[in-house]
């Protein structure tokens, strides 16, 4: 709608600006009474040679397009009002033929890689791991809705001098099964129990040293143990994958790896990147401390296992681009290795995206998995599932599908609580918040679908050649339909699934403020234009939830 609008605002200026300038210039106002979208004039007095408020009059006098109702000058601004009858006949027709595929985009854009969860193997998964794996997830949906190829990874931690600590405690403080009976849950026991240990004698870290260095030299009965640890481990995080309702194209882990990094090492070297300095192999960059690739004992690091995993995927998925789904305490670790690529000559090093994330907080504090200080995501997930069910039994006890409904509110409920919120800002992790069911919540929005959905069961629907403007409260709802594949658009260039859970909110408050002043199934010449419109919510909130990763329940 803007484009169109910018093109006959382009025209109304004699094609001295393009509409895709006009377009970028294009402001909604703060108050629905002053105008539906307003061209501030003031950036092109200097490139037309005349004031802002003779730019605006010229527009007004010239404007010629049969979606604007009104044109109103203020200042150097020009508002413009919609006309009604067209947007609403417009947007709602628009909605009902394309189902689920409206603010789909162009479809065959490429492959795109996400990088995202990537727990620890031997560890349990916890609250802080929810935030990587919820907007890990939804931008891998919303670069399908624009029309992307989502290659999701999960690069498990499985390596590195952990298992060395794993493998000691496992030798001193394991029993196979114990640990057979509840794997992740004993393996945090002995790790935990390692780290008090090794306070009070530090020839622990030693020991658990060498028996990393056992394990990298392919040593049987430690390659053995880090096999069973990882496989259970993984069994555990896959149910609880499947209760979240996300898959991964890949579980390759850091261990994938292992024999891959050579090659890259030898590049660099090559190319004369490689400098020593304090007893380890660096490359050297600007304007940030050095990129250690290999220590003078051989061993690689994290940065190494990287740069190998960057280039595998560029070769094997050849994407358009690998977003790194990461807390953002690793920022420095990943401007490091994008520079090193770009130092290395590679273009598609510009192709590479941190996508970082604050942390999840308890008492103001980040999580530590290694002072056994954690809250496990399972044991949340079933809290909410147990809420959600409560919750049923008293508003809703002849429900049928109970326990899935439970399922899909509860887990709704804690993804969406992370989603609503800017990815950038620390969470503080708080239960009681969480597991809310009115206000701005994920339920909240389930609940509005459902709502749709009860009024849509008594009807058919049927999409008149006439749908009649409903109001000013419908026209907000129509309005922000509208907006549904920018905001699409816009959270995947941002990276930032919280402006899909912001919209869906929103839409979900004024369709319930027009609901609860308008009687939808009321047999009159609008009947069939309000059924429309219950429709076209149902269809993008729907939609919205499936993008944030959330099921949609029809009864609630």
């Amino acid at each position: 709608m803007n484009e169109q609008i910018a093109t006959s605002l382009a025209m109304a200026l004699n094609h001295q600006l393009t509409g895709t300038e006009i377009e970028l210039l294009l402001e909604k106002p703060k108050h629905v009474a002053v105008g539906d979208v307003a061209l501030p004039c003031f950036q092109l007095a200097k490139k037309l040679g005349k004031s802002p408020q003779t730019i605006a009059a010229d527009i007004k006098k010239n404007l010629q397009c049969d979606m604007i109702q009104s044109v109103d000058i203020v200042g150097g601004y020009v508002n413009l009002f919609f006309n009604q009858a067209i947007i609403t006949q417009q947007v709602l027709t628009k909605i009902v033929q394309e189902q689920q595929l409206y603010g789909t985009h162009v479809a065959n854009k490429g492959n795109v890689v996400f990088d995202f969860s990537s727990p620890n193997i031997a560890k349990p998964f916890s609250m802080g791991h929810l935030r990587s794996t919820v907007i890990g997830n939804a931008l891998a949906n919303l670069a399908e809705k624009n029309g992307y190829h989502a290659i999701r990874i999960n690069h498990l931690g499985d390596w590195g001098t952990q298992f060395g600590k794993l493998i000691v405690a496992y030798k001193r403080w394991g029993q196979q099964q114990t640990i057979a009976a509840a794997p992740i849950e004993e393996l945090l026991k002995i790790y935990v129990k390692f780290h008090e240990e090794a306070e009070q004698d530090a020839t622990l870290i030693e020991e658990a040293r060498a028996a990393f260095k056992a394990l990298e030299d392919k040593d049987e009965e430690a390659l053995a143990l880090w096999q069973w640890f990882r496989e259970v481990s993984l069994t555990e995080f896959k149910a609880l994958y499947q209760l979240l309702g996300i898959h991964f194209d890949t579980y390759d882990g850091e261990a994938f790896y292992n024999d891959k990094m050579q090659t890259v090492v030898d590049e660099l070297q090559d190319k004369g990147l490689l400098t020593l300095s304090d007893g380890a192999y660096v490359v050297e960059l600007e304007n940030m401390p050095p990129c250690i690739i290999k220590k003078t004992d051989g061993a690689t690091l994290y940065a190494t296992r990287d740069l190998a995993a960057a280039f595998y995927r560029i070769k094997h998925y050849q994407p358009e681009k690998i977003f790194y789904v990461v807390g953002h305490e690793q920022s420095l670790h990943f401007q490091q290795l994008f520079h090193v690529v770009e130092k290395m000559g590679y273009d598609w090093a510009q192709n590479l995206r941190h996508v970082a994330f604050g942390m999840m907080l308890k008492d103001g504090k980040k999580m530590s998995t290694r002072k056994g200080k954690i809250v496990l995501l399972d044991d949340v997930l079933t809290e909410a599932i147990e809420t959600a069910k409560q919750n049923i039994e008293s508003k809703n006890p002849h429900l049928q599908n109970k326990e899935e409904v439970a399922k899909q509110v509860g887990v709704g409920a804690v993804i969406f609580n992370d989603l609503k919120n800017d990815r950038l800002h620390n969470i503080d992790f708080s239960i009681e918040q969480m597991l809310q069911f009115e206000g701005e919540t994920g339920p909240y929005i389930q609940y509005t679908f459902a709502r749709t959905q009860s009024i849509l069961a008594k009807v058919n629907v049927q999409v008149d050649e006439t749908l009649l403007p409903l109001g000013d409260q419908a026209w907000q709802v129509i309005i922000l339909l509208e907006q549904f594949p920018r905001v699409v658009s816009s959270a995947y260039e941002q990276a930032d699934p919280s402006l899909v859970a912001k919209f869906a909110l929103q839409l979900a408050r004024n369709f319930n403020k027009y609901y609860a002043n308008n009687k939808i199934l009321v047999n009159d010449a609008m009947q069939n234009s309000r059924i429309t419109l219950c429709h076209c919510v149902a269809i993008v909130l729907k939609e919205s939830l499936a993008l944030l990763g959330m099921s949609a329940p029809a009864n609630m």
